[in-house]
């Protein structure tokens, strides 16, 4: 009985010895999230707009996700820009339509846009008529 319960053992290890590599999970998505509001403008906006950014990153397709919903205003341009909150930066995406909300996409990111992202310098701009240089910014944060 010995030698068969060897080797049951020797088969076990065996078998947990060659579990394949690409067995590991994929990591969960990051959830995006930013609040829209004319204080977070540069310079700051005086306004009643409001509304969100919420969306996924997902770090191993690099795809981002995302659904801006917005209020209060009629937007005659939106993007994602590349920047740390207090400060400006380069249109890195642009919303596919504005003329209503929710504005939803996904979009492949850059190596760049990622560190952007990661490091919390991004965020989502809401332009009009009567703040061309942005009416409503979310400060964009991934966890």
């Amino acid at each position: 009985m010995k030698p068969l319960l060897l080797a049951a053992l020797a088969a076990l290890t065996l078998a947990t010895a060659c579990k394949k590599d690409n067995d590991a999970t994929t990591p969960a998505p990051l959830q995006v999230t930013g609040t829209f509001s004319g204080a977070n403008e540069v310079p700051a906006v005086t306004t009643s707009a409001t509304g969100n950014v919420n969306g996924t990153y997902s770090k191993t397709t690099k795809i981002l996700s995302y659904t801006v919903t917005y209020a209060g205003l009629t937007p005659t341009m939106g993007h994602f820009h590349t920047g740390a909150p207090g400060a400006t930066g380069p249109v890195v995406i642009t919303f596919p339509y504005l003329a209503y909300s929710p504005i939803t996409g996904s979009t492949l990111l850059s190596q760049a846009q990622e560190d952007a992202l990661l490091a919390g310098n991004m965020y989502a701009n809401l332009h009009t008529a009567t703040n061309t240089g942005g009416e409503i910014r979310a400060n964009v944060v991934a966890k």
